[in-house]
Parts: C-alpha cells; structure tokens; sequence
C-alpha cells in the first residue's frame, strides 16, 4: 500500500507534467496561427532563424536557471552576468583579435562561474533569501559592468569577422547559435536526469530537512546549482556578444525576466523539486515566438513585459494549485496507510 501511494503522488505530478508540455505545445501553435494569419513576413525562413537564436541564448542560461529554481531557489542576477561576460568577451576580441573563440569562450564562462560561485555562497553560507542576496548581486555586477565600460561601447566593425561569423553562419541550416544551444539542452537534460549530485537538486526542492536529513550535502549542491548557472550565463554572455555585436553597459538588461519566465511557464516548479528540461524549451519556443509576434507587428515595449509578468503570475498559480493537489493526495493517501495499519494491529 506504502508503494501504491507513491505511485498515485508520482502520477499526479506526472499528469501535471504532461497536460503542462502538450498545453505549451497547443498554445506555440495558436501562436504561430495568429501571428502568421496577422504579419505576412512571420513565417519566413529568416523569420524563423531569427528567433532560433533569440532561443539559443535564452535556452542555454534557462538550463542554468531551472538548476538554482528545482533546489528551491532563484537567480535574479542572470542578466546582469550575462551582460557583463558579453562587454568582457566582446572587449577581449578588441584587443586580441587573433584570440581562438573557444578560448574567449572559455574566459566568459570562467567570470560567469565566478560570479555564480558567489551568489552560491551568499545563499548557501550566509543563509540570504536568494531572492535578496541575487538582487543585490544584479546590482552589483550591473555597477561593474558600467564601470568597465566607462559609457563607452563596442560595435561590429571593432570585432573579428570569425566572431561575428558565429552568428550569421548557418550549419545545414541551422544558426551556429542554436546548435550551441541544442548540445546545452541535451547535455542539461541527461545530466539533471542520469547524474546523482543533480538528481539532489530534486530532493534539496522538494523537502529541503527531508535531504539533509538523508545526508545530501545541501550547502554543497545549492553552491553548485548557483555556480553552473553563473558559468551558462557567461557562455550565453558570449553568444549575446556574437548575435549583438554593439554591446554597452545596458547589454541584456531585464534579459533576466525572459529566462525566468520561460523556465517557470516550461513547468520548473517555483517551490523547487519539479521541472523538465524539455518544458524549459517550450517555454523559451513561446515566450521568443510571441516577442518575434509583438515586433513585427510593431506592438508597445509595455505588451512584452505585461506577457512576462502576467505568464509568471499564471505559471506560479497552476504551480500553487498541483503542489496542493499533491500535498492533499499525499496526506489522504497516508491516512489510509495509517488506519489501515492501526485495523491490523486491532484485529
């Protein structure tokens, strides 16, 4: 009876998981009805290629993102990180233009590790809301951001063309950007899938004293779900500098908003101990489809950040309603356990 009532708590979260993803499919097609129906140009390959790799560099952080938010946590410095690496990888290329590109890769992923490290710290040590210790670090590593830019920018023609090849070259037609993306997403998902120290992450979420009391080193796996995160966003800092190569102190400002929103409307659970890797690129499908929408058909900046704001708002609700759902399952189920056992121990 104990592993019926796991079974019926696990199909419940599953059902929720599916009707979930086959809803962000349904709506990315209405989407993509409406907006083809409404702008002529919508569906065009260019179109289309464009928004694979607004996508990519939304998709790679979101993995990062979806690690910090199952453990129970979040990450609001993203942007900020993600900015900074795109200034730094774009001004390394400034001055050593004969630099590899996976070695200035590399350099954005070391600052982003970094910076991620402490945020991990912050949360993990110091015992500060992620919530508040990741605002206060968007802050920060925004300051210095304008600091090492000193209002100057970058723009395309300071920078080598094998730089900004990334961007405009299409494998089997595909944007460069994506497939950086797709190995990001595969990889992201085998790992939160098949790897232990990740598939903690899931425990630290769902029952943070229930973990530590099962000897998962929690200090441990929240400094590293912070740190990983960090080191995607300095690599999608990279990418951001290759696909807009005029970057400047307010590079990737509110980007924060779109990967959070794609993560948390893909299904990551905002209570922590739930989300699919798969629904993160639902979501990152949606949200970018929808912005590509807004911009063709010239729609106000304020409709784009009420769409963010309000698909969080839903996301979190239906989130609140299955975390009770399940709670209330879970509470029934052991009830009968426990009258059951008590009928036994009777008769």
């Amino acid at each position: 009876m104990i592993g019926g009532g796991r079974m019926s708590a696990r199909n419940i979260s599953a059902a929720a998981f599916r009707m979930r993803e086959i809803g962000l499919v349904i709506g990315l097609a209405v989407t993509i009805a409406f907006f083809a129906a409404r702008a002529s140009n919508f569906l065009t390959v260019g179109n289309w290629q464009g928004i694979a790799q607004n996508v990519a560099i939304v998709l790679v952080v979101a993995v990062g993102e979806t690690m910090v938010i199952l453990t129970r946590n979040i990450d609001l410095s993203v942007g900020s990180i993600v900015g900074l690496s795109a200034y730094l990888s774009a001004a390394t290329f400034v001055h050593h233009s004969n630099f590899p590109l996976p070695v200035v890769a590399l350099v954005a992923i070391a600052v982003g590790l970094g910076l991620g490290i402490v945020n991990g710290l912050l949360v993990a040590v110091a015992r500060i809301p992620a919530i508040i210790a990741t605002l206060a670090t968007l802050g920060i590593y925004r300051g210095i951001d304008v600091r090492i830019t000193g209002g100057k920018n970058i723009t395309a023609y300071q920078l080598p063309d094998s730089f900004l090849n990334l961007a405009s070259s299409k494998p089997l037609g595909v944007p460069a950007l994506a497939w950086i993306a797709i190995a990001i997403t595969v990889l992201g998902a085998l790992v939160l899938r098949w790897a232990p120290w990740a598939r903690d992450f899931y425990a630290i979420g769902s029952n943070p004293d229930a973990a530590r009391f099962a000897g998962i080193p929690a200090v441990r796996r929240v400094i590293t779900a912070f740190a990983v995160c960090g080191a995607l966003a300095g690599l999608g800092g990279f990418m951001f500098a290759a696909r807009f190569p005029t970057v400047d102190a307010v590079a990737a400002k509110n980007f924060e908003l779109d990967v959070i929103t794609a993560a948390v409307i893909g299904g990551v659970n905002v209570f922590g101990g739930a989300g699919t890797i798969l629904g993160v690129v639902l979501g990152a499908l949606l949200v970018e489809t929808i912005q590509s929408g807004f911009t063709l058909l010239r729609i106000s900046e304020f409709w784009r950040l009420f769409f963010n704001g309000f698909a969080i708002v839903v996301a979190v609700t239906i989130d609140a309603l299955v975390t009770r759902r399940l709670q209330t399952a879970l509470r029934r189920r052991r009830a009968e356990i426990l009258a059951a056992r008590h009928l036994e121990a009777g008769s």
